[in-house]
């Protein structure tokens, strides 16, 4: 999918439309000590729950995130593209 380098868009801080740099954007690492991971690790183990390494679909794509930048004032703030899943976005001139 291929989407501008440059978007009008609205930014919630300067509650105005400005012009807006588009960046890709993915997850950071996920913390292994989280309290959600460690509730996780503990489901997976023993004969309740759901187990490792039991995978039932495979997943086509996600839904793309870009994070844009606001010229006037330099805060981020994202935006979802689209509503279908899409492997992967490409930043065009």
């Amino acid at each position: 999918m291929k989407y501008p380098k440059e978007v009008n868009a609205y930014c919630p801080y300067c509650k105005s439309h400005q012009p807006h740099k588009v960046k890709g954007w993915t997850k950071g690492r996920a913390r292994s000590m989280a309290v959600g991971t460690r509730s996780h690790e503990r489901s997976l183990t023993g004969h309740g729950s759901k187990r490792a390494g039991v995978k039932s679909v495979k997943k086509q794509g996600k839904r793309q995130v870009v994070m844009l930048t606001c010229s006037k004032c330099s805060k981020k703030h994202p935006r979802t593209i689209g509503a279908r899943t899409t492997k992967k976005i490409e930043l065009k001139q």
